[in-house]
């Protein structure tokens, strides 16, 4: 393992000075060797800064990952983890990958107090771990925060995605977070999952819940199936010109990155004009500062753009509409682990499946809905997204867990 420490003493707006969109290449340019630069100095000379293809790798990831994480205060280390070349036993490598070669998982570890509960956090559908930029130092005053990219994503391991059914896709990432939970040596952990990151989460916990505690899904995918009364909607829309056009689209594993790639030079300004919009003018919650909004587009740019692997999931684990092919209601008489669903009070997601969901837990099982918040409810409302985290996990950090109360402005469902 490759483990790099860092102090975050570099202030944000310094940070956010490097990173110039007007010319949508000198985010690239700070993560290039100084060979590099020497080489295309002249090249680059010769055409606009706006007609400039930006070039990403694992490395630019790293680089911007590391340029966001700077607003963070807590100490972290980083680290590139060995995954081998696939599970144990299987004639299959990640998935049907012509390559033996070794893969690794990229992951933060935060500085915590002595015997702080572990809480391992897994992104969502085109993130990372990066999007928690806002809650690592609030939850590492309480948890020891490990937080991954999932394999295929962000500075992880992008392995050829040949996965040809949901079972194998499913299999890709349970099983690769199971080897990283074991080259890592953990146990007995508060496992979050976010959004598509909730349906991994959920699916490992059935699979292993020997070695979960306590599972959060963060307005998670995947309880929602074309059985769904909404879906009727959907399939006249299908029966339209353009729900058709769309529906092929989604079915050949068409994703929105490929737009990104596709645009070239001007990859970089939709990614900003998607953050500036998301997290400013149409957010629900807290505005992102200027500062932050230019090193979390930096970031989202680099991780949208690289090669495309994990990101080709989507049709196999969702039919158009972002129905589940496998819901995970129809699973929920099998958990074995205590659950929290937690979703923004404006979250597209429907809380309604989480509830139906409970109905039919044999377990402990709560839903907490937090005010200004949408489906990037630790983004957009992180105060409130930290008293519920602190609530659900009272288990693990009070002395009278029984005699707490729902945190004003929360509501349960």
């Amino acid at each position: 393992m490759n483990l790099i420490r860092h102090r975050c003493s570099t202030s944000t707006s310094k940070i956010a000075e490097e990173i110039s969109w007007n010319g949508m290449g000198s985010s690239a340019a700070a993560a290039t060797s100084t060979a590099e630069t020497s080489t295309t100095a002249k090249s680059k000379s010769l055409w606009p800064s706006v007609l400039r293809w930006i070039p990403t790798s694992t490395d630019r990831i790293i680089a911007a990952e590391k340029r966001l994480l700077s607003i963070v205060k807590t100490p972290y280390v980083q680290e590139q983890v060995n995954i081998g070349s696939g599970p144990p036993g299987s004639k299959v490598r990640w998935f049907r990958s012509k390559s033996d070669e070794p893969r690794f998982i990229n992951t933060v570890t935060f500085d915590s107090k002595e015997d702080s509960p572990t809480l391992v956090m897994v992104h969502g559908y085109a993130a990372s771990q990066g999007f928690f930029f806002r809650n690592f130092d609030a939850l590492a005053s309480r948890f020891r925060i490990i937080a991954i990219d999932q394999l295929g994503w962000g500075g992880s391991s992008r392995p050829d995605f040949t996965c040809k059914s949901t079972e194998e896709t499913e299999a890709w990432f349970i099983d690769s977070f199971e080897e990283w939970r074991k080259a890592k040596n953990l146990s007995n952990f508060i496992l979050l999952g976010h959004s598509f990151g909730g349906y991994v989460a959920a699916k490992y916990a059935i699979k292993h819940p020997e070695h979960v505690k306590h599972l959060i899904l963060v307005g998670p995918a995947g309880f929602s199936s074309e059985s769904d009364a909404k879906s009727e909607q959907l399939t006249r829309f299908r029966a339209t010109w353009k729900g058709a056009i769309l529906n092929h689209l989604w079915e050949s594993n068409f994703t929105p990155q490929k737009i990104v790639r596709g645009l070239g030079p001007w990859g970089p300004d939709l990614v900003r004009r998607y953050t500036s919009a998301r997290f400013g003018s149409y957010s629900v919650g807290t505005v992102l500062t200027e500062d932050e909004s230019k090193v979390l587009t930096d970031y989202v740019y680099h991780t949208l753009a690289s090669k495309a692997s994990g990101e080709l999931c989507l049709k196999y684990i969702f039919s158009f509409g972002a129905f589940a092919r496998m819901p995970l209601v129809h699973s929920a008489s099998e958990w074995k682990v205590p659950t929290t669903f937690i979703y923004g009070v404006q979250d597209w997601m429907n809380y309604q499946g989480a509830q139906e969901a409970r109905k039919h837990m044999k377990v402990p099982c709560e839903i907490i809905r937090v005010p200004q918040g949408g489906h990037f409810v630790f983004i957009d409302n992180p105060q409130g997204f930290h008293s519920a985290m602190f609530y659900a996990c009272r288990r693990f950090l009070s002395p009278d867990p029984d005699n707490e109360s729902l945190p004003e402005g929360l509501t349960s469902a």
